[in-house]
């Protein structure tokens, strides 16, 4: 061997071992920063927690907010049900940003209904990001996140009502039911909230069938009044003069499937410790409910691109702006029905406290 070419490998070995001791990624993060715990098995975090026919995959409870911050990285039970809303939320953004270029979107009168419809959407999927995410930390935080998941259900089906109605409404139908479809969608929003929130306080686990009942009849009952204009539509008009429809045929399908999910804990429970992680009828609620909203936005795009010259005509501006501010209105009051119901919740785990010591 040459002398140049020995010096060349020493000079390559010497810069192999100062490669060796650049800062990896670990490094760059403060050792302060608080780490998740690894997952545990049911009957190792309280009954709340614990979801029927899931055994394993639960971050257990009282860890530092950060943690459960942090687990948005870590596999556990939970993990699809976040990612699913999570990613959504970006879909609907670049699908809204996609079609308003297309249309060229301006905020009017005759856009607000539409506009509210997006902002009911992002509410939902981020106080049911939020719920999934941080709900494990304590018990007063399980029923208060769950309480502001539920006020996100029920903006989101006013949302709904205002789309459907301004854009998608037959005039046969608004003749019928039309005068009475926003005080009911907004009174039926309201008391899916309330149910919900009463069902959460009320019922412990194992939960009994009651439980159901008042989350299902509210909601459903809220859901079939939102969709009737659309089911006039489908039965209606012709589905090849209506861009909109299949679109409205593929959402109306999405939300049967994720209503049967959410209701059957299936598969999971032919399958009980077999689905902790993957493929919980819960994750396949949440997977169903983003594609018929996304399936939804298109549609209402395709109904307003149509009707937007003749909106205002229509319905009138003082309808449109009555209805809209009926939309921040209805929002205040679940708030406030949440935090009225998490009061309660909060008295009887302090008096269960109490009871402990």
């Amino acid at each position: 061997m040459s002398a140049d070419f020995l010096q060349r490998l020493s000079t390559l070995t010497l810069s192999v071992k100062h490669l060796g001791r650049l800062p990896c990624l670990s490094d760059l993060i403060p050792s302060s920063l608080p780490s998740p715990s690894p997952t545990v098995t049911a009957n190792q975090v309280p009954i709340l927690f614990r979801e029927p026919y899931i055994l394993s995959g639960y971050r257990p409870i009282q860890q530092d907010w950060r943690c459960y911050l942090l687990s948005l990285f870590q596999r556990h039970n939970e993990s699809l049900n976040i990612w699913t809303h999570l990613l959504a939320g970006p879909l609907l953004l670049l699908r809204w940003w996609a079609n308003a270029g297309t249309l060229g979107f301006t905020l009017d009168a005759a856009s607000l209904p539409l506009s509210l419809f997006m902002v009911s959407s992002l509410i939902y999927l981020c106080l049911s990001v939020a719920a999934h995410l941080l709900q494990s930390h304590s018990e007063h935080a399980h029923y208060f996140f769950f309480f502001m998941d539920y006020v996100g259900v029920a903006v989101y089906q006013y949302g709904c009502s205002l789309g459907h109605y301004f854009y998608a409404s037959e005039p046969a139908w608004r003749e019928s039911i039309g005068l009475l479809f926003l005080p009911g969608g907004a009174l039926f929003g309201w008391l899916s909230c309330a149910g919900c929130c009463f069902a959460k306080s009320r019922y412990r686990r194992p939960y009994p069938l009651q439980r159901k009942i008042c989350q299902l009849i509210p909601t459903s009952i809220a859901y079939v009044l939102d969709i009737s204009p659309i089911v006039h539509r489908l039965l209606t008009v012709s589905w090849t003069q209506e861009a909109s429809l299949p679109f409205h045929a593929l959402q109306i399908v999405s939300f049967l499937f994720a209503a049967f999910f959410f209701s059957c804990p299936i598969p999971e429970r032919f399958f009980p410790g077999c689905c902790d992680f993957v493929g919980q009828g819960h994750q396949v609620f949440h997977l169903f409910l983003s594609l018929g909203t996304v399936f939804q936005l298109e549609a209402l795009f395709r109904d307003y691109a149509r009707r937007r010259h003749t909106v205002l005509e229509l319905f009138g501006e003082r309808q449109l702006w009555w209805a809209c501010v009926s939309f921040p209105a209805l929002f205040m009051c679940c708030i406030l029905t949440a935090l009225f119901t998490m009061r309660h919740v909060s008295k009887v785990l302090q008096s269960k406290q109490e009871r402990n010591k």
